[in-house]
């Protein structure tokens, strides 16, 4: 059974008799429990809808099994031989007819050579007729082959449409239980001051979750107990998330959805740092004024908050720039394009759509992962973003990778032709499958070796998801993980993943003349 990832927080304390404490929480449950001995609790009003939650909890563990169950699909398995099976026919008859058609074409000419009236007629109708046959037998295999595969295909819409009835299910019970804790969670700050969570939430945002990440739950408990905060992280440990943007060992700020709106009103009173008192009731227009950002002074944070992002430098080198084009080296960590959410914005296509006058139009043409650095390439207008795309497509676009993998590798070159499959339940990680996965192929050349490391080239020929960190780190590829890699298996103290994407060669969309970009490799 896989493990769960979770973030966890840790706040460092001065307590009323001026001694240094460390602070623990937890997001969401641990191992099923909201409560747990050496932990910080949960944000007052979880008990008053505890059991509530428990049914809800039962509820949706009943509904991912039943999931779990419908997932396997067992006419899958069923349908996809069948229909290869059939394929594998209708190829075999193909072929076999089209050796008939050549025999009848053979003897069509010699009748036309030989014969001559009726004994003619007679025998281009005995060919014709031999082709008609063929047509019916063709014709007869393929309503054999859709009598077996609807019904197989009807099952599977069918448990299709089960797992979304369920999904929905889940969706809506999961959100009635959050409802009933929002109405019920109260948070203090370090003015003694108390209010409801549905208060301190933006009308209208109140995701998923909201009261139940560490860092309300640590400074909501801090203020509780008049402890002064000093410093405060979150990290991610376990496996990584569903959606990849979460990796065991990563510190990560406050998110912007659940916790940002919460932080101001949390730690208010800070500036006039007391025992807080009992909790007095607040307006909502002292609620706004205590979300003044100079509250956050006296707490170091130590995830990077939101109000100090303004403080980077966004600026990225410009590799190459036309009417047409642009290339950007892009550093490591930061995302090719935007996210889903608000915390995942910061990326190359939003920075330039700010700083360039005509940033709104670019388009990625294609992307880097977040921990890749190296050459990006975009689009000034739609034309050529086609133009670009189809070369990718086509594979015409002649790509360098520099790596280092954390292990000696044995062979000096060679080319890894490994299928990869993305698995829906486990993304983002890639796998090789056989079966399932889409065919992806690298060259590699080794550059240089040293004594726990190797130094590749690598030329990727398609273009998959993590393709060279799977060729790479997989037993059937090289079996060596890129150094820093964190999702396929290379847990060394590295400060980033160490691949670059070096060089892009391709046709200029307007001139068709060959251009040839390069970025130096960094580590």
């Amino acid at each position: 059974m896989r493990l769960e990832g979770k973030m966890y927080g840790v706040l460092l304390v001065e307590t009323p008799s001026g001694k240094q404490q460390v602070l623990k929480a937890f997001s969401g449950l641990l191992k099923g429990e909201s409560v747990v001995e050496g932990w910080v609790p949960p944000i007052p009003g979880r008990e008053q809808v505890a059991l509530e939650e428990t049914r809800t909890l039962v509820s949706l563990e009943t509904i991912q099994q039943a999931l779990m169950a419908l997932q396997q699909r067992p006419d899958l398995k069923q349908y996809e031989a069948s229909t290869q099976e059939f394929e594998t026919r209708l190829q075999q008859l193909a072929v076999h007819h089209q050796q008939r058609k050549q025999e009848r074409q053979r003897q069509r000419q010699a009748a036309l050579e030989t014969l001559q009236g009726e004994a003619l007629a007679r025998a281009l109708e005995q060919l014709n007729e031999q082709s008609r046959q063929d047509g019916i037998e063709r014709r007869h295999l393929k309503r054999q082959r859709d009598s077996v595969l609807q019904p197989l295909k009807h099952r599977l819409d069918q448990t299709d449409d089960r797992i979304r009835a369920l999904k929905q299910q889940r969706k809506e019970r999961s959100r009635q239980l959050q409802v009933q804790m929002h109405a019920s969670y109260q948070l203090t700050n370090f003015a003694g001051q108390t209010l409801p969570l549905q208060v301190l939430m933006p009308q209208g945002a109140m995701p998923t979750g909201t009261g139940d990440c560490c860092a309300p739950k640590l400074l909501h408990f801090a203020a509780t107990q008049g402890f002064k905060p000093l410093a405060m992280t979150e990290f991610w440990w376990g496996p990584s998330s569903t959606d990849g943007d979460k990796v065991q060992g990563a510190f990560y700020g406050a998110c912007a959805e659940r916790c940002q709106p919460l932080m101001g009103f949390l730690l208010s009173g800070m500036t006039e740092f007391s025992r807080p008192q009992a909790s007095a009731p607040l307006s909502i227009e002292e609620t706004e004024a205590s979300r003044d950002v100079r509250a956050i002074a006296p707490c170091t944070l130590l995830t990077v908050p939101l109000l100090r992002q303004a403080e980077k430098d966004l600026s990225l080198p410009i590799l190459y720039t036309d009417d047409w084009l642009i290339a950007v080296d892009k550093p490591a960590g930061l995302l090719s394009v935007p996210g889903r959410y608000a915390d995942r914005q910061d990326s190359v296509l939003n920075r330039l759509r700010v700083d360039l006058p005509d940033g709104r139009s670019l388009l990625t043409v294609h992307r880097l992962d977040q921990a890749t650095s190296g050459i990006l390439l975009l689009a000034r207008d739609a034309q050529t973003y086609r133009h670009l795309s189809q070369q990718f497509q086509q594979r015409t676009v002649h790509k360098v990778y520099e790596a280092v993998l954390s292990g000696s590798v044995k062979q000096a070159n060679g080319v890894i032709d490994l299928p990869l499959w993305g698995n829906p339940c486990d993304r983002p990680h890639q796998t090789v499958d056989w079966q399932r996965g889409k065919p992806s192929m690298t060259r590699f050349q080794v550059i240089a070796k040293a004594a726990n490391s190797t130094r590749v080239a690598f030329f990727p020929f398609t273009g998959r998801t993590h393709q060279i960190r799977v060729h790479a780190a997989d037993r059937e590829g090289l079996g060596v993980p890129i150094l820093g890699d964190r999702l396929y298996g290379c847990h060394a103290d590295a400060d980033r993943l160490h691949l670059h994407a070096r060089e892009l060669r391709f046709e200029h969309p307007q001139s068709g003349q060959t251009l040839h970009l390069q970025s130096t490799t960094s580590f």
